[in-house]
């Protein structure tokens, strides 16, 4: 297929997302291999260690691969089909061939040892010397120091971490959705929310049962996201509590499906890659890539394990009492399907708050627009609705252009909020479809704005109403748009270390968590919470209540995530200032813009914490990890 037929090789600023198709990959991927590797051919014959000579025909050739690639994999993973995994898993390992070849491309890593090496060193800038910096490690775990067998070797285990990671992301999609549960009797679901068992209903439809009802179903219960939360924290049934939740863990566990020799491999393959490059073990190579070591990591954990384990313990014990105080059989020997349910009950008595009663006052678009003014105050940005400038991959997609305070575009996105789970996966993530950079940019003099997905799987509307939200999906909106502000708000023209590229991997979190902080103070909540129908206001002693009760079983939460240390920091800063000191936080929000988001890879994130953002009680000590 032509390139000019094909329209993933096309010459465009917003990917054809409307016309790509499955057949489109195969011969783009192999047209695009074929250019790229006669450009790296021609980098390698005349390269010579200078900007010009080096690191710009390098970016272009990167950029180029991961612009494309980018959008096959992001149609994977919100538009899965046969089709389309059969044509990855005939592409993969080419593509993957051609990354290693560049990977280790001796010329390429000598001349970047001599610029590090020059006289002239000092004189980079701070991006570029991360950007020399970081290509350096990079060759080295990308093994550009192996040689003969242990190189063929060091290939061969990549090419099929490649391919068994691309087999666990489909076992999970195909065994989440293989599963189905038919409900018939009201009565095997009692607790359930209007909610859940609208969508429950909205399934049986779509599964047959075309006289289906919220009110006097059938009701199919599936594995997706907002339905398992539901079954898990409200139904009643305790024994379809833990059929759905053993259902849920053991996902691609037997069967065609099994992930469990899948997982066993890439331990062993990534041991055997970690000590080809001259580790101990995986977790020692994995730190490479993060400002933490291994035992600041350990020490992180035990310092949290010991400042927690108490509460945690305590945690349980009121959970215990409190579910035998109603008469719960299960209440001594609370299981992992029991947890959410009494947990919920007892936050509810304890902050009389009711999530579910919530809803209503959590409206998407409310948030959404609570959500773009909390954004315009701190960063002083305006982000308006583009529908319609850019083609999209299913109807509920928007898209959006972020302006600066002159009302000029610095940056766009797509939001893709709801739950598919036919062909969506999981979760909730945030993919960079173009970079800002000035290298690759049309005009090679003003820097190409970037442009990012944000993807979550959230309660669709149901009916005439739109996505009425919990407080944890309202926070999973916060957190993207948090992982999005990083690259949309770069001012780092060096696109090899624009956005969070070149970001220490332990640090990539601090804006997402932060942005996650703002969905409990006090103005922020307000604004969001608002009656869907009514417009009113959610009342001031709810929203007290759903601030206090944040803390609920803190000690439990802490344990199980220990990875929000830089971002409470940061937020801490703003608190200091004073919250309800609009100016003040004005500045902060400036502050924290010009230096966490603005500078992007280009400087170390220890330095922009503690010099450029000067927060006043850093826990350096206590550093994140992300393994």
């Amino acid at each position: 297929m032509a390139s000019e037929e094909n329209p993933l090789l096309g010459d465009f600023i917003f990917p054809p997302y409307d016309v790509i198709e499955a057949k489109h990959v195969r011969p783009a991927i192999r047209s695009l291999l074929k250019k790229l590797e006669r450009d790296l051919l021609d980098l390698e014959n005349t390269v010579e260690p200078t900007w010009p000579k080096l690191v710009e025909p390098l970016e272009k050739i990167i950029d180029r691969l991961s612009v494309v690639w980018g959008i096959v994999n992001h149609l994977n993973a919100v538009k899965d089909s046969s089709e389309l995994r059969s044509a990855i898993e005939e592409v993969q390992p080419e593509k993957v061939e051609f990354q290693l070849r560049l990977g280790q491309s001796k010329p390429i890593y000598n001349a970047f040892k001599t610029i590090r090496e020059s006289s002239d060193w000092e004189m980079l800038s701070d991006a570029r010397k991360r950007i020399v910096e970081g290509q350096l490690k990079e060759a080295v775990l990308n093994g550009v120091s192996l040689e003969g067998d242990n190189r063929e070797r060091f290939n061969e285990i990549q090419q099929e971490l490649a391919k068994l990671s691309q087999k666990f992301e489909e076992n999970i999609l195909d065994a989440t959705n293989k599963f189905e549960k038919l409900i018939t009797d009201k009565k095997e679901i009692e607790g359930l929310p209007a909610t859940a068992l609208a969508m429950a209903a909205q399934m049986a439809v779509s599964k047959g049962h075309e006289k289906a009802t919220a009110e006097e179903g059938p009701w199919v219960l599936t594995l997706d996201g907002p339905t398992y939360r539901s079954v898990l924290q409200h139904v009643q049934n305790r024994s379809l509590r833990e059929e759905i939740f053993c259902a849920y863990v053991t996902r691609a566990s037997d069967g065609d499906l099994n992930n469990t020799p899948i997982i066993e491999r890439i331990l062993e393959l990534r041991l055997e890659k970690a000590k080809l490059l001259g580790y101990s073990n995986y977790a020692e190579l994995s730190m490479e890539t993060k400002m933490a070591t291994v035992e600041k990591a350990e020490d992180l954990i035990e310092k949290l394990r010991t400042a927690s384990w108490n509460a945690a313990l305590q945690d349980m014990q009121d959970l215990k009492d409190f579910a035998k105080s109603q008469g719960a059989v299960e209440a001594e020997e609370l299981a992992h399907w029991d947890i959410n349910f009494w947990s919920e009950r007892l936050r509810e008595l304890r902050y009389d708050v009711n999530e579910e009663e919530l809803r209503p006052f959590l409206s998407l678009p409310k948030v959404i627009d609570g959500l773009f003014n909390l954004s315009k105050m701190l960063f002083d940005i305006e982000i308006d609705p583009a529908d319609g400038l850019a083609p999209v991959w299913n109807q509920d997609v928007r898209f959006y252009c972020v302006k600066n305070c002159l009302g000029i575009p610095i940056a766009y996105f797509y939001f893709d909020p709801y739950s598919r789970p036919s062909g969506k996966r999981g979760g909730a993530w945030v993919d960079l479809v173009v970079g800002r950079s000035r290298t690759v940019s049309h005009d090679c003099t003003s820097p190409r704005l970037p442009i990012v997905h944000i993807v979550c799987n959230q309660t669709p509307p149901l009916g005439d109403k739109p996505s009425l939200m919990t407080i944890r999906e309202v926070e999973a909106v916060f957190h993207e748009f948090g992982h999005a502000l990083q690259h949309m708000l770069t001012k780092q023209d060096e696109g090899l270390v624009s956005g969070n590229r070149g970001i220490e991997w332990d640090a990539v979190e601090l804006p997402s968590q932060f942005m996650e902080n703002w969905c409990y103070q006090r103005d922020t909540l307000m604004s969001i919470a608002k009656h869907y129908e009514t417009g009113e206001s959610l009342p001031e002693e709810l929203c007290l209540k759903l601030i206090s009760a944040r803390t609920f079983r803190a000690g439990s939460l802490l344990l199980r995530q220990w990875a929000e240390v830089l971002s409470y920091d940061a937020f801490s800063a703003f608190e200091e200032v004073g919250l309800d000191n609009k100016q003040a936080v004005k500045e902060m929000g400036r502050k924290f813009r010009e230096t966490v988001l603005a500078l992007g890879g280009g400087k170390s994130p220890l330095e922009v914490m503690q010099v450029k953002f000067a927060l006043p009680s850093i826990s350096f000590n206590l550093l994140l990890v992300k393994f």
